[in-house]
């Protein structure tokens, strides 16, 4: 068995629980397809005030979709603890794509860190890092549901954070420009899109 196996199965031991089992996995399906960062993105864009938000956001979702779920997962092509190593407990449905990096891992923090660096004030203290402990949940499921390896949870919201990041600086960077063309008031709070 691999380190970060043993690794698994020991943190299925202590913290598998009949109680929480129902919470955590209600906690790892708002993670599935990223749905829970496609509807807070949604509707950032909506109102002025979170729209810079929300474009990050949606360029951070498309970096980890393309770069974890669509290149490393079928690059790497690691199979999933539970069909390798019969200790660990299966807690949901049988996942359809490789195991390494997890997609919900890398969406939740690329989504929850652009969010964060995209918002200001009050917005970004209190939903901002409300949004970065969401995405530690969803992560800590997914080890949890026995569904990843340690590591794939490492890589895959490590690398979400360097998405999440990379998004902001590149809108960061071309602000002004996407405001003009996107015809968003108060992108860059006040200089451009007037």
């Amino acid at each position: 068995m691999s380190f970060d196996g043993t690794l698994l199965v020991k943190f299925q031991e202590i913290f598998v629980r009949d109680g929480l089992t129902p919470i955590v996995k209600f906690i790892t399906h708002l993670g599935d397809s990223g749905i829970i960062w496609i509807v807070i993105t949604a509707i950032l864009l909506v109102f002025k005030k979170t729209r810079k938000a929300g474009v990050i956001a949606a360029l951070a979702l498309i970096g980890s979709l393309i770069i974890n779920n669509l290149l490393l997962k079928n690059i790497v092509a690691r199979t999933r603890p539970y069909d390798t190593i019969h200790e660990v407990k299966r807690l949901v449905e049988i996942q359809k794509d490789f195991s390494f990096p997890s997609g919900h891992s890398a969406s939740s923090f690329a989504a929850s860190i652009a969010i964060y660096f995209g918002l200001d004030g009050n917005l970004r203290k209190y939903l901002g890092i409300g949004l970065i402990v969401l995405a530690f949940a969803i992560a800590f499921s997914r080890l949890y549901v026995g569904v990843h390896y340690p590591l794939d949870v490492l890589v895959g919201s490590l690398d979400g954070v360097l998405i999440g990041y990379l998004a902001y600086k590149l809108i960061k960077r071309n602000e002004a420009r996407l405001a003009e063309k996107l015809k968003i008031e108060d992108f860059t709070n006040g200089e451009t899109g007037k």
